[in-house]
């Protein structure tokens, strides 16, 4: 079948550009740090994605050039180094980081926050058993987070929340 044959030029052209890419994207990822493939924000998820597809299209293409794919993945990175320092800027942050939302406040589910963040009562359970709540008193807050995880803030008597870790949290 045609679809099994290829040649041994090849299968050494597609070793070779996927060693040399791999390269470029962990000596990219050493330099801008390992932000590039965190879960933090909708840029960094554009960046994984800019990232894969220049990987996965150097390494199955012959139509682009080696030198091209290492130019495109450090325009890719360079761009992201950018947006994360811009982001310091209060416009530019809103402009491309979500805004945490609060999903309970107290004991109080917030359902209309529910549905904006699409999360189904069944999300908000499995997550505040996995931070171990047994009872609704024991929370102060839950937070759905500009990278999609859920935080849940406990209530301790002796301890109040400082408001500077509730500042960007919308309510509604």
């Amino acid at each position: 079948m045609e679809i099994f044959n290829t040649s041994w030029d090849k299968v050494g052209v597609i070793a070779l550009s996927s060693v040399v890419i791999y390269a470029a994207v962990i000596l990219f990822t050493r330099i801008a740090g390992k932000r590039s493939f965190s879960k933090m924000s909708s840029f960094d998820f554009a960046m994984t994605v800019a990232v894969g597809s220049i990987i996965a299209t150097t390494i199955l293409s012959s139509s682009v050039k080696l030198i091209e794919s290492v130019i495109g993945l450090a325009l890719v990175y360079t761009l992201q180094i950018s947006i994360a320092l811009a982001r310091r800027i209060k416009w530019v942050q809103k402009v491309v980081d979500n805004e945490p939302l609060l999903l309970m406040d107290g004991s109080n589910i917030l359902q209309e926050n529910l549905r904006k963040a699409r999360v189904t009562e069944g999300d908000l359970r499995s997550k505040l058993r996995e931070a171990n709540v047994t009872q609704f008193s024991q929370i102060k807050a839950v937070v759905f987070e500009t990278t999609g995880d859920i935080s849940v803030l406990h209530k301790e008597s002796h301890l109040v929340l400082e408001p500077w870790i509730m500042e960007d949290v919308r309510e509604k």
